[in-house]
């Protein structure tokens, strides 16, 4: 481990920058805590940053050798405007960068992927993370979280296909050692949890824990493209019903050491991550 350096977490105010900040700021690194409003992030400095504003991305970057990057939400071409910051980064001395994808977009694939394939010539130290979907989704304000809560219902185009769900709280620990450990990953990394589940086996879980009835309503392509298209943008939307799809020919049914390997303790599962929120009131 080195805790000499700063690290610029971009997105820091959500699902996994808050946490890979905490995370950084509790193990004694310095970091700036990047988000639109520059909340105030407990132990970190606070700076605005907009993907879309590159008047607010050199202050960002000042003081930084390392960077956390979260893409810019519901963008479906990220690359636009994040491999000119990337370059940016690069000419200001930023030495490593750990990028959040997704286990279902490859180096070179659509959206974040274009991003994930020009690191490694942009930076010497890098990681790709690749989680599964997010266990939060379920908890927090999601799509699914929300109409879980006020319906009882996970909509979904993704049948009996199966996932492995990962906690945030593993990724952002992923992310941490991919941030600061010696020598870096200089690879892509694969995150899951413990388990794949399919979304009826999610509400199952949700109901015998909360006791609250939650169900999986099975949606068509076309349905559930149709569904986000009231939330996202239509090209977004499209490219996330084809994830669903995606998962309903199983390309998401498998588990990953990687969580293990890298943090030394296995993944939490969905059953705890649930009990747990539960005992805290959340």
């Amino acid at each position: 481990m080195t805790t000499t350096g700063t690290t610029l977490v971009i997105g820091a105010t959500g699902t996994t920058g808050s946490r890979t900040a905490a995370q950084l700021t509790a193990a004694g690194h310095r970091v700036k805590a990047a988000s639109r409003r520059a909340t105030p992030v407990a132990g970190a400095e606070p700076v605005p940053f907009d993907w879309y504003d590159p008047a607010t991305h050199a202050a960002a970057l000042d003081g930084v050798d390392r960077v956390y990057l979260i893409p810019p939400l519901g963008d479906s071409d990220p690359a636009a405007s994040m491999l000119p910051f990337l370059r940016q980064a690069r000419a200001a001395g930023v030495r490593r960068a750990v990028l959040l994808s997704s286990s279902a977009i490859p180096e070179g694939g659509p959206a974040v992927g274009a991003v994930h394939q020009a690191l490694p010539d942009l930076f010497g130290q890098w990681a790709v993370l690749r989680p599964s979907w997010f266990m939060q989704n379920f908890t927090g304000t999601h799509a699914h979280a929300r109409s879980t809560r006020d319906e009882g219902v996970i909509w979904t185009a993704t049948g009996s296909g199966r996932v492995g769900f990962v906690d945030a709280e593993d990724i952002a620990t992923v992310a941490m050692r991919a941030l600061t450990d010696e020598p870096a990953p200089n690879t892509d990394l694969v995150l899951t949890g413990p388990e794949a589940l399919s979304h009826d086996d999610i509400a199952a879980v949700i109901t015998e824990v909360t006791g609250r009835p939650v169900v999986h309503r099975r949606l068509s392509y076309e349905q559930m493209r149709d569904r986000l298209t009231t939330q996202v943008p239509v090209e977004f939307a499209a490219m996330l019903a084809g994830m669903d799809r995606a998962i309903a020919e199983g390309v998401e049914d498998r588990i990953t050491d990687t969580v293990q390997r890298l943090t030394g303790r296995p993944p939490r599962t969905f059953r705890a991550l649930l009990e747990k929120e539960m005992r805290s009131g959340g």
